[in-house]
Parts: C-alpha cells; structure tokens; sequence
C-alpha cells in the first residue's frame, strides 16, 4: 500500500485528488497539509511514503518545503504537482530532491502512474517540462564532460531516464532485463556521483551526455 500525503491550500483540489486516488486498491491517503510549515509536522505523523507536493503554499513554499522533508526523511518520495511551468521552478525542484515534476493539467491517470513510479524509485517528469529542462541546460555555460566516464549501454540508459522512462520501459526499449537495468543505474549514480535519478538527468543535461534532439 502506498501512502499519500497530500500537501496543497486549495481544499477543492485536494478533496479532488482524494476522490481519485480512493478508487486505487493500492493507494491511501494518510493525511492533508494546508501549509509548508505544517508538512514536517504531518510527515512526522503520518510517515507517508509519498507526498503530493503543491508549490505555492502559505509559509515555507513547497520547494523549500521538499528540501526538508528529503534532508530528514530521505525515503520519502516528493511528487511536485503545480501549475507552474517554467523551468526555474522545475530545476529549483529537481535540485531541492523532488522524485518527479507534473503539472496540474495532468489526467487522473497520469498522476496515479506517477505516484506508482516515484514510489518504485523511479523519476517522473511532465513531458513538456522534460524539453524545457533540456533547452534549460542546453543555454548554460556547460562544464568538460568525460566522453569516456559512461559505456555505450550506460549512455543509452541515461537518455532513457532523461526522457522519464521508468526502469520497465527502458528495459522493454533496450531488450534487457529490469535487473540489468538497475544494476546499470547504480553505476551511473556512482560514475557521475549522484544520488537520485533527478540529478543524474540533471547532469546529463548540463554536460551534454545525451543527444539533445
């Protein structure tokens, strides 16, 4: 069972995203934050193995907000669901720790799948967002990548995450196992040290380790 912690001030939507995700046998929302001051509290509570993330809070604003929780709850995933889409918020986002980045015109269906994705370990971006964080990063002073740091394969896997491919999908893609997968993702975490798969596509970005077409 995956546990919900639904973090946003606007009591219809959050009362919307309950109804939703109500109907997943395997989903439970745990609890509501109205607040970013008020998240700690509830995490502490509740101990949700997942929070739906809003950005604009009242207080400490979800950004700020994600940088605690993952500071002292490190296995707590952060799903940012916003209405923003501009890719400072996104990489302010990425940076404090966020497991993934939707926004709120998502469908219902999109945002339970993330919610099973980050959940998995895997990462989740909005695809018009994952083409500002490429364009993002393409117009930044970039620092001297080392060609020769990742494999061929690893290379490949690393596009695939950059495109927000869950493990299944690349290993569905590239005809290996989600075993091979995986064992290949620790070591890109290890080569560009890193330790999410948010800053591994970070990274890859900002040093051009993948095709940018």
């Amino acid at each position: 069972m995956i546990e919900i912690l639904l973090v946003d001030d606007h009591t219809v939507l959050r009362d919307g995203i309950r109804s939703i995700l109500d109907l997943e046998s395997d989903i439970r929302v745990v609890g509501e934050a109205v607040s970013g001051d008020e998240v700690l509290k509830k995490v502490e509570e509740y101990r949700p193995d997942c929070i739906l993330m809003d950005i604009n809070l009242p207080g400490k604003n979800g950004i700020e907000v994600t940088s605690l929780v993952k500071s002292q709850y490190p296995n707590c995933r952060v799903l940012v669901l916003t209405m923003y889409e501009h890719d400072e918020y996104l990489m302010e986002a990425l940076r404090a720790g966020a497991d993934g980045y939707l926004l709120k015109d998502s469908s219902s269906e999109q945002v339970v799948a993330a919610i099973r994705m980050v959940s998995q370990g895997d990462s989740v971006i909005h695809p018009r967002m994952t083409k500002k964080l490429i364009t993002y990063h393409h117009q930044q002073t970039k620092s001297e990548p080392n060609e020769n740091m990742l494999t061929e394969r690893e290379k490949e896997i690393l596009f695939e995450l950059v495109k927000g491919h869950s493990n299944k999908e690349i290993a569905e893609a590239l005809f290996i196992s989600d075993k091979t997968v995986k064992i290949h993702i620790n070591k890109i975490f290890k080569k560009l040290n890193v330790k999410s798969r948010s800053q591994a596509v970070i990274y890859a970005v900002r040093n051009q380790l993948v095709p940018f077409s």
